[in-house]
């Protein structure tokens, strides 16, 4: 669970956390009928991320819609092709972000396919992009690049991808805005004892054999995809919640509203470190005193504390950290390969650009990226 952010409803409250990452379908968004933006609502959206930011939150959208709003665009009717959907994403995504950059300036597009969350030098250059944007006060928009994405490197939907960009993100809560409140134990629809779960604290299979699929006519994303996603999320130290895409849901869901909440069992830093903790290591650097006290206090390890670098690795590749007497006092995701780590050990962040060639990271492993 997100220590300190659970309410005594076993809710998590937005404005007391750190990152949040919401998740837009293009149900809430594009107006099934005429295809346009549903401008009222995006406003209204729009005005919660901005309390929630000026509350000192900060915000990643993963948006639906690209599809939808280019198939208006260029006046193509359903069912469509997979090139033609590949074309609509590619023409929709500028009216996408035309429309969210009009109410939250400014805002950046960020186009992912699974290969970039599963690929360790983009799944940190990913994670690099997004604390540089956040704490610029820029609202990142992401989406499947459907442009180029296929089957074999497709997240399928966004609930999933919210999922995994929370959890890149070292994100806090995840909100999946949907067509529904939460949870029932069975498909209110056709089961009037359905009864509805406002805490989901462990996904058991019953939990997840309660899951229905969805009705709505634009979106693809089921209750079974909203609970892969709470899997997801819970398990990288991020809360989930589900509930209803209404007018305003972001403080609609602060003041109260029905939905459920899937509790993480442990706040993003610690599942992060546990999850490089429990890496098989391609290499070691060796660090000197100076920077092993550095990094007991919390500190990033740079160049200029590593005496010895061993082995083979590419950058982003977990390698173990050594100590002055030799011992293993950690492991973490270098930025580095095995070559270039080799080159600017021991050398000042400032110098090396001359050694390398081109500017590189200040860090070799940053804190975020270690556990010791």
């Amino acid at each position: 669970m997100v220590t300190g952010l659970t309410s005594g409803n076993g809710a998590v409250a937005l404005r007391d956390a750190r990152r949040v990452v919401v998740k837009i379908g293009s149900a809430l968004l594009v107006d099934a009928e005429t295809g346009a933006v549903r401008s009222p609502w995006l406003a209204g959206l729009a005005a919660d991320v901005v309390e929630l930011q000026q509350a000192g939150v900060q915000v990643i959208l993963v948006s639906s819609g690209s599809i939808a709003l280019g198939r208006r665009v260029l006046g193509l009717t359903p069912p469509l092709s997979l090139e033609e959907s590949q074309a609509a994403a590619a023409v929709g995504q500028l009216c996408l972000i035309a429309a969210y950059d009009e109410v939250l300036a400014p805002s950046a597009q960020i186009l992912l396919t699974l290969d970039d969350s599963e690929n360790r030098r983009r799944y940190l250059n990913m994670r690099a992009t997004f604390e540089t944007l956040l704490n610029l006060g820029v609202v990142p928009i992401v989406n499947e690049n459907d442009t180029i994405a296929t089957d074999e490197i497709r997240f399928g939907d966004n609930d999933r991808l919210a999922a995994q960009v929370a959890a890149m993100a070292g994100a806090d809560v995840c909100v999946l805005l949907s067509d529904v409140d939460g949870l029932y134990t069975s498909n209110p629809n056709i089961d009037p004892d359905a009864k509805h779960l406002s805490v989901v604290e462990t996904i058991t299979d019953d939990i997840a054999a309660m899951a229905g699929e969805g009705v709505s006519g634009l979106s693809k994303g089921g209750m079974i995809t909203k609970i892969m996603a709470a899997r997801t999320a819970t398990e990288a130290g991020c809360a989930l919640v589900i509930t209803r895409g209404g007018d305003r849901p972001l403080s609609a869901l602060a003041a109260g509203a029905r939905a459920t909440w899937f509790l993480a069992r442990d706040d993003p830093r610690a599942a992060r470190k546990r999850w490089i903790a429990s890496m098989k290591t391609r290499g070691t650097v060796a660090i000197d005193n100076g920077a092993a006290n550095a990094l007991a206090d919390g500190k990033s390890l740079l160049p200029a504390g590593v005496s010895y670098v061993g082995g083979a690795f590419g950058r982003g590749d977990p390698v173990t950290i050594e100590g002055p007497d030799g011992r293993k006092i950690g492991q973490g995701l270098i930025r580095y390969t095995a070559d270039e780590a080799r080159m600017i050990k021991g050398l000042r962040s400032s110098d090396i650009a001359g050694t390398l060639g081109y500017p590189g990271r200040a860090a070799l492993i940053h804190r975020d990226d270690m556990a010791l």
